[in-house]
């Protein structure tokens, strides 16, 4: 049996007295609200802008469990707190909005009864103190990029009842431990129920594990079996399995072989199926070595972007969207996304595994947190691992994003003393990060030892911590577009990984702005709820200098689609050295909104869309207009021999280069005359590698050029390749 309680149930407004009689059976809840499910309370215009708790009822009728039969209730997703009845009795608490919770209700459905009443209160109460959070929601509780005033409680995901025989497969966490040309292995953690009290197995019931593996072309890899003696309780276990000559999966950049297989695994007493679940997973190995990353042996130079929720209501985002965004990526030359500080859908995942998309995954911990949550953070962490752990796309956990303080979008006029706070939290340890970050770091390497761990994304070297990848707003929050690569040369260590740049940008669709009213825009309310950081724009692309929003707009879009551009390059540039890629921030917005993404809400692309997705060819020549350098990139498996680039210098003339690029390489080729120097700048300048194996690659720096600051004639080289 297994039926889905789904639809619309019975909502309302929680306070202390329905709060203590709403989960009784012959409670009257004719006059509530008819909610769907799942979804975000939200969602539904009783609660538009409500913040809970809410209270949920659903009647519904169900068999009794056959004979030796058990019966669970699942809830995939309840956001944030929940406390569940059925038929009036209290099943438990809940906490963490992304793992499923198990109820068992046997004793309830072997009740003789034509109807059930299961009752929840759901809580997700607002962050009051933002600096010290509690509740592990990620962007959905505090992040610039969402409207501040969303609350996202709810029950969101499907609520289920299931039977099983006397022994149910309570986990199954599937990790590829190994996947060389020659063999594969598969490691499978098992917690079996076999109920409290005596075994409901009973005490000569011969117990079993049944795994069967099944190849991409329905052929078996493996067939194994396993006895298992039963106690009463949890019983936990760990199988390897191992499989010749695996068929490996590989990201898309490296190869088209996606070959996912599926792994079954069935409980069996005296031959007879007590409970089976299925994964779907594949073999392939990651490393990760100083930010320099390979999968299957093969190196690869990432190239990737931030994708915070699909949509601000996750739960109402389609199957079709999500792939869609998938297929986005891969169209933008991306090989990762990083699913930034929050637990997505599962459709995103199984979209990933089959497109060849690298997902770097991060723990739903974002800025700041109140003290006494490390226990409850591991906990999910592990949680985290059983849900995904078995998608071949996920190649890096990350415990915590910015553990630190931000000065980003602040007031002009306290500038400087909240960036110099935001530099020392860099530098200085504190509860977050010696706490909190390392023991979820400790539990998601306990839990999955075949994947690297990210203590926490964007940390500065300092006291107590090396420092992780970096988080480097030159052309934004400080600085000039052309800034980060003479940045990287004074410290070279922050190279290793930019995980996030760029540029805010106005999209297409921005009705939202109401720009009939330029330029008496409602600042205010733009920057409170659509996310729009005016001081910033007013050193970068300031508004009084347009005389219409349409080409304020199209500016700003402009100057994001530059700075793409130009620090995509000088990271490539240095691939390598020390150099291991970078994840562009950001690419496609959840709501209707002014930010760094490069496709809007609606997902019609700016500017900046097509400068990255240009940028990440596989096969790029690159010129430096600071100094003229040419350099051609080749992230792809195979040599490029007597490539040809052409040179057109904007002046009227071509010069002409022949030579190798070898795979995963970059290569200097020469160097021209800095069109950025002296502020004697050409119109354009357009380079083109030609090869029987790419086809013409061109790429041009008008865009570059306009954009980029004027160099003092002192200083007219002020970077080196």
């Amino acid at each position: 049996m297994t039926a889905a309680l789904t639809g619309p149930w019975r909502a309302h407004r929680s306070d202390g007295d329905l709060a203590r009689a709403f989960a009784e059976p012959g409670f009257d809840d004719s006059g509530w609200v008819s909610i769907d499910v799942p979804s975000h309370w939200r969602s539904s215009p009783a609660f538009a802008t409500d913040d809970g708790p809410l209270l949920y009822r659903r009647r519904f009728h169900a068999d009794r469990p056959g004979a030796g039969g058990r019966a669970f209730l699942t809830f995939d997703g309840l956001f944030y707190f929940g406390d569940a009845w059925l038929d009036g009795d209290y099943l438990g608490a809940t906490e963490g909005y992304f793992s499923p919770q198990t109820f068992e209700v046997t004793e309830h459905l072997g009740r003789d009864a034509d109807e059930h009443v299961v009752a929840v209160e759901v809580a997700c109460p607002p962050q009051a103190d933002r600096r010290r959070k509690r509740l592990l929601t990620g962007v959905f509780s505090h992040w610039d990029a969402i409207d501040p005033a969303w609350n996202p409680g709810g029950i969101w995901r499907p609520v289920g009842l299931t039977e099983t025989g006397p022994v149910r497969i309570a986990r199954v966490r599937v990790l590829c431990a190994e996947a060389s040309e020659s063999r594969g292995r598969l490691q499978l953690d098992v917690t079996l129920d076999a109920g409290e009290g005596p075994s409901p197995a009973g005490p000569t019931a011969a117990a079993r594990l049944v795994a069967r593996v099944t190849g991409p072309t329905g052929s078996v890899l493996v067939d194994a079996v396993r006895p298992v003696d039963l106690a009463a309780g949890d019983n936990q276990l760990r199988w390897t399995l191992t499989v010749d000559d695996p068929p490996r999966w590989w990201p898309w950049r490296l190869g088209d072989e996606r070959n996912l297989c599926d792994v079954e695994l069935t409980i069996e007493l005296d031959g007879v199926p007590s409970h089976t679940v299925r994964r779907r997973t594949a073999f392939r190995e990651v490393r990760l070595d100083r930010w320099r990353w390979s999968v299957n042996g093969e190196p690869l130079y990432v190239m990737g972007s931030n994708q915070g929720p699909n949509r601000i209501a996750l739960a109402a985002a389609t199957r079709e969207e999500l792939r869609h965004d998938v297929g986005l990526a891969v169209r933008a030359n991306l090989d990762l996304l990083r699913i930034h500080a929050h637990v997505s859908r599962p459709e995103l995942y199984e979209a990933a595994d089959e497109a060849g998309l690298l997902l770097w995954q991060d723990f739903p911990l974002q800025w700041g947190y109140a003290r006494g949550l490390r226990r409850q953070a591991s906990r999910q962490a592990r949680e985290m691992t059983d849900l995904l752990g078995h998608h071949p796309s996920i190649v890096l956990w990350c415990a915590h994003n910015e553990p630190v303080r931000t000065a980003g979008g602040v007031h002009p006029g306290r500038t400087t003393i909240r960036r110099a706070a935001a530099f020392a939290s860099h530098l200085l340890p504190n509860e977050n990060k010696l706490i909190l970050d390392r023991s979820v770091a400790r539990a998601l390497r306990r839990a999955d030892g075949t994947r690297p761990v990210d203590p926490h994304s964007g940390v500065l070297p300092g006291v107590g911590s090396a420092g992780t990848d970096s988080h480097l707003d030159f052309g934004w929050y400080h600085g000039t577009l052309d800034g980060l690569a003479p940045a990287l040369r004074i410290v070279p260590r922050l190279a290793r990984f930019v995980s996030e740049f760029g540029a805010q940008a106005v999209p297409g669709q921005a009705a939202f702005a109401r720009p009939e009213r330029w330029p008496d825009l409602d600042w205010e309310a733009l920057a409170e709820h659509h996310c729009l950081q005016r001081s910033v724009f007013d050193r970068h692309v300031p508004p009084a200098r347009y005389d219409t929003f349409d080409a304020w707009r199209d500016a700003t879009q402009e100057y994001q689609a530059a700075l793409i551009q130009m620090q995509v390059e000088d990271l490539r540039r240095i691939a390598g050295r020390p150099g291991g890629g970078f994840c562009h921030f950001s690419f496609a917005d959840a709501q209707p909104a002014v930010t760094w993404s490069v496709l809007d809400h609606l997902r019609t692309p700016k500017i900046g869309f097509t400068a990255l997705r240009d940028a990440c060819r596989t096969v790029l020549p690159m010129l430096d207009p600071r100094t003229g350098a040419l350099h051609v990139s080749n992230a792809g498996r195979h040599d490029l021999t007597g490539a040809v680039l052409h040179v057109d210098d904007g002046r009227g003339r071509v010069r002409r280069f022949t030579g190798d690029a070898p795979a995963s390489r970059v290569v200097y080729v020469g160097r021209i005359d800095a069109p950025a120097a002296n502020g004697h700048r050409p119109t354009g300048v357009d380079l083109t590698l030609d090869h029987p194996d790419t086809g013409p690659v061109v790429n041009r720096y008008d865009r570059v050029l306009a954009w980029m600051p004027a160099l003092s004639k002192s200083d007219p080289n002020r970077t080196a390749r």
